[in-house]
C-alpha cells in the first residue's frame, strides 16, 4: 500500500526517539539492580525479554481486555464501521480491527503495535453522545494515533514503570521482613534493600514523567493530524468539548468540567448532595437547574406543582415587578440543550405566573429553569 497520507509529524518522531533510549537505559538500570542484588542474570534477562515482547505484541489484547471492549463486524455495528473505513480510504491507510466497549464513560482509544496490527475501539458511551460527523472526527484522532506509530512507544514506557514498581514492592517487603537482624550480614541485606527501594522509586517516577511529557504532545499532534485529516478541525474541537461537558467519572449526575469550574471534585460522589451556599437546593440540583452552587442569590425560583389532569407538567415561579423573564427546560436523561419554553413579559406587580408543558411520552426526567 502507497504511503499514507496523515502528514509525518517530525517533532513527534525526535520525542519518541528520544524517549525510546531513555526506556532503554531505564530497562538497563532495572536489569542491573536485580542482578546486583543477586538474582540469577540468565532469569532477569529471560523475564526482561518476555515482558518486552508480551507488551509488544500483545498490546491491543492487553487494552482490549482491560477495557472489557471487544471486537465487533460490520453486521453488528455498522455504523462505526462506515466510518472507519471513510477514513482509511481517505487517509490511504489499512483498515484496523474494530471493537467497543460496554461502558457509559466517553472515550476512544487506539491501540497495536502497526498500522497492519492496530484496533480502534470506541465506548457506548461515545457512540451515544456525538453526532455521526463529530464521532468521525474523534475515531480520525484516535487513526492518527496509529498512523504516527506512537501506541507501542507508550504502552512499552507503561511497562518500565510497572516493573519498577514491582521491584519496590518486593525490595520494600524485603527490607521489612529483613529488618530486624542483628548481625551486619543482615544490617548490610536490609541497607541494600533499601537502596534498591529507592532506585526503583526514582525509575518510577523518571519512567512517569517521560510518559507525562510524550503523552501530551502525541494528543497535539493527534489532534492536528485527524483536523486535517477531516478538513474539519471545528467538528473536531465540538466533539471535545461535548465529551468534556458530559463526562462524569464519579456518576454522581453532575458533569466533572461543572465541578471543576464551581470547585468540586470530580471523583467524590457525596458533593452532589450537599448544599455549598445554603440556599436550601443540593449541588446536583443546581447542577441540572443551571445556577450558581455558590451565590446563595442564584435560586432556581421555579418550583412543579405536579401534574394536570391532561398529563401536563405544571410550574409556577414568582415574578417580581418590571422583570422580563425566560423560562426555559432541557431532557435529563440523556442530558440534552437547554430550549425557551416561553418568554415572560415585564410586569407592574409581582405576579405569580403559573405554566404548563406537555412533553413527550418517552421523556422521563425534565429540568426546567428561569
Amino acid at each position: 500500500m502507497a504511503k499514507s497520507k496523515i502528514e509525518t509529524d517530525h517533532g513527534l518522531n525526535v520525542r519518541m526517539f528520544i524517549t525510546g533510549l531513555a526506556l532503554v537505559v531505564l530497562y538497563g538500570l532495572i536489569v542491573s539492580l536485580l542482578i546486583y542484588v543477586g538474582l540469577s542474570m540468565a532469569i532477569v534477562i529471560v523475564v526482561a525479554l518476555a515482558m518486552i515482547f508480551s507488551q509488544y505484541f500483545f498490546s491491543d489484547k492487553i487494552a482490549m481486555f482491560s477495557t472489557h471492549a471487544r471486537e465487533v463486524s460490520a453486521q453488528e455495528e455498522p455504523r462505526l464501521h462506515e466510518i472507519v473505513d471513510r477514513l482509511c480510504l481517505l487517509a490511504n491507510m489499512p483498515k484496523p480491527r474494530v471493537g467497543i466497549a460496554e461502558m457509559d464513560m466517553p472515550n476512544a482509544f487506539a491501540t497495536g503495535r502497526s498500522p497492519s496490527h492496530a484496533v480502534i475501539c470506541a465506548t457506548r458511551g461515545l457512540m451515544g453522545r456525538l453526532s455521526d460527523e463529530e464521532l468521525e472526527a474523534v475515531l480520525a484522532h484516535e487513526l492518527s494515533h496509529v498512523a504516527h506509530r506512537d501506541v507501542a512507544i507508550m504502552t512499552i514506557a507503561s511497562g518500565v514503570g510497572m516493573l519498577a514498581g514491582l521491584v519496590s514492592r518486593m525490595a520494600m517487603w524485603g527490607a521489612m521482613l529483613s529488618g530486624g537482624s542483628r548481625d551486619r550480614n543482615g544490617e548490610n541485606v536490609a541497607a541494600l534493600e533499601m537502596i534498591t527501594w529507592l532506585v526503583s522509586i526514582v525509575i518510577y517516577i523518571v519512567a512517569y514523567l517521560l510518559t507525562l511529557a510524550l503523552s501530551r504532545y502525541r494528543e497535539l499532534a493527534a489532534d492536528r493530524s485527524g483536523a486535517i485529516l477531516i478538513g474539519k478541525p471545528s467538528v473536531l474541537a465540538s466533539a471535545l468539548v461535548h465529551i468534556t461537558a458530559l463526562t462524569d467519572t464519579d456518576h454522581d449526575g453532575m458533569p466533572d468540567a461543572w465541578e471543576t469550574a464551581n470547585g468540586f471534585s470530580p471523583t467524590n460522589p457525596a458533593d452532589a448532595l450537599l448544599d455549598a451556599d445554603g440556599d436550601g437546593l443540593s449541588n446536583l440540583a443546581e447542577s441540572m437547574a443551571g445556577t450558581n452552587p455558590r451565590d446563595r442569590k442564584s435560586v432556581l425560583q421555579l418550583t412543579a406543582t405536579g401534574l394536570t389532569a391532561d398529563g401536563a407538567a405544571a410550574l409556577q415561579f414568582l415574578a417580581t415587578t418590571n422583570h422580563s423573564y425566560t423560562v426555559q427546560f432541557r431532557d435529563a436523561i440523556p442530558i440534552g440543550a437547554w430550549h425557551t419554553l416561553t418568554n415572560v413579559p415585564s410586569l407592574p406587580s409581582n405576579w405569580v405566573v403559573r405554566l404548563t408543558d406537555r412533553f413527550p411520552a418517552n421523556v422521563t426526567n425534565r429540568c426546567y429553569r428561569v
